[in-house]
């Protein structure tokens, strides 16, 4: 939460893996204020805040070739087709923001933030010549 962690992201994702195997095994101490339940952290109080119109959800992980192929029959099972085609690029957390195009115009980018609410990083976002 204050962007210094104590541990990787690795190590991290196996800890929540862990605890997601346990919640899965013992169902009767799960709690819906589980850390498994929560995407990103609340937004600092150095940004003013943004409202997602469309909550920004978290992609999850895949670490295996199996958790791939799950992935993927999901995708075609809910899309109901028999193939996709994906564009893969690395998982960098921490740098996933909303931006927001009014009439082709850049107006607004955010941060995930919790999913719902996220920090104000427009003007920073400007200085990002890439973006259109």
């Amino acid at each position: 939460m204050l962007d210094d962690p104590d541990i990787s992201d690795a190590e991290y994702d196996r800890l929540i893996r862990e605890l997601t195997a346990l919640e899965t095994a013992y169902p009767e101490f799960f709690d819906n204020n589980s850390p498994t339940q929560r995407v990103g952290a609340k937004p600092l109080e150095a940004f003013s805040t943004v409202s997602h119109t469309i909550p920004m959800l978290s992609l999850q992980n895949a670490m295996s070739v199996e958790e791939i192929r799950d992935f993927d029959k999901r995708v075609k099972k809910l899309l109901g087709v028999g193939s996709v085609e994906y564009v893969i690029e690395v998982k960098i957390d921490g740098l996933a923001v909303e931006l927001v195009y009014v009439n082709g115009v850049f107006t607004m980018g955010s941060t995930r933030g919790d999913g719902y609410i996220g920090e104000d990083v427009t003007q920073n976002l400007r200085t990002i010549r890439s973006i259109p």
